[in-house]
């Protein structure tokens, strides 16, 4: 990131003293999550030049993929969880806070960039994906040996190299010794349940593991631990947070993490791609054992629908599965009442999280700002 300073360099003018009052750096946030990503990267990429220029080259692939798209989501409840502790951006500490909680995107590129190996998925974001990109570039190329496999080890490797930056980011922010020292509860913590998560997800599709609590298991580890809570935590102990706020936001955290993943099952099977980036339906040929096939085949059994819960079990893992048997699925899930059922969990995880947060000393104005991402990240069409 820039020099101390370039902050106010942004915004000359005086804002509030207000602390509970909006300030430009809440409003602007995103744009400095991009200015810290890029000038870190752009600093990486030079160094990686001086190692070896194919390695810069490859750098180049990670560096636009963690800048071509994504919400910043993680960043951003880390932002309002440093916010809501008492965090004042008119502090000295500000820009390395901001570059602190943006290195939180270099883990999401590890955490992407693995997962869409493991699932063997060919688009992120309306684009290739990092290791049909690199096959594609070995293909072209006329490269020896395998394109498949250039495309995995080069996926694997970028995927390191993002949590391996991610840990350097957060070191070399500029955060003082203290808050470097609160900070490593969270991300140690982070790091291992992400992973955990990840494994789980792949134990669990091995297992054909079809029920609703193994879903849940992945999903509170994989999405609402490293989206949600943990960057909250983290942003709340850089600020100095006692234990009883950040209990209060580490749970508001679970349950909007957990409401936020069980949304993008139900975008994974019913999204329009030219929103999600995705091909609609792929969470079914991945064979993903999300709550909404678990419920969909308790439903059946419970309904006695034995030829209902066969033709769910026999798409969930069928990589050939086609755009009419998509629509086929889709209808059974609606008709089955599981999508029903997802969308009531839904919306009672965000009213345990609204409780929570009401009931907890968040300052303002993130209260009032984690209020609105709830909804937001919940929401049916976000």
């Amino acid at each position: 990131m820039s020099k101390p300073g370039t902050l106010v360099e942004l915004w000359p003018e005086q804002p509030s003293d207000d602390p509970s009052a909006s300030h430009p750096c809440d409003t602007g946030f995103l744009g400095l999550v991009e200015r810290a990503l890029t000038d870190y990267l752009n600093r990486r990429r030079t160094e990686a030049a001086l190692v070896d220029e194919n390695f810069a080259v490859a750098v180049d692939e990670l560096t636009r993929f963690v800048l071509s798209g994504g919400k910043r989501i993680r960043p951003t409840f880390a932002w309002w969880g440093w916010r809501g502790a008492g965090g004042d951006p008119r502090g000295a500490d500000t820009e390395a806070v901001v570059m602190a909680v943006s290195a939180l995107e270099l883990i999401q590129a590890c955490a992407l960039v693995h997962d869409d190996l493991m699932d063997a998925s060919a688009v992120r974001r309306g684009s290739p994906t990092v290791h049909v990109s690199f096959a594609e570039r070995h293909r072209t190329a006329n490269w020896a040996g395998t394109s498949e496999r250039f495309g995995q080890a080069s996926a694997v490797l970028l995927g390191d190299l993002a949590l391996a930056w991610a840990d350097d980011m957060l070191r070399e922010s500029g955060l003082g010794a203290g808050q470097l020292q609160r900070a490593f509860e969270p991300w140690r913590a982070m790091r291992t349940e992400m992973l955990a998560g990840q494994y789980l997800d792949v134990l669990t599709q091995a297992h054909a593991d079809e029920s609703a609590e193994a879903a849940l298991r992945v999903d509170r580890l994989k999405t609402a631990a490293y989206t949600v809570e943990r960057p909250l935590h983290l942003g709340a102990v850089l600020a100095g947070a006692g234990d009883g706020l950040v209990q209060g936001l580490r749970q508001f955290g679970v349950d909007i993490g957990l409401a936020f993943q069980l949304r993008d099952d139900l975008l994974g099977v019913f999204g329009d791609p030219a929103v999600t980036g995705k091909p609609a339906g792929d969470d079914l040929r991945e064979g993903k054992r999300t709550l909404l096939a678990s419920l969909g085949l308790r439903h059946a059994e419970e309904q006695d629908r034995p030829a209902d819960a066969a033709l769910l079990r026999s798409a969930i893992g069928r990589p050939d599965l086609d755009e009419p048997a998509v629509d086929e699925i889709r209808a059974l899930l609606v008709d089955l009442g599981a999508v029903a059922a997802v969308e009531a969990r839904i919306d009672q995880l965000r009213d345990q999280a609204l409780a929570t947060l009401a009931a907890t000393p968040v300052a303002e104005p993130a209260a009032s700002e984690l209020a609105r991402l709830a909804v937001a990240a919940t929401r049916r069409n976000h």
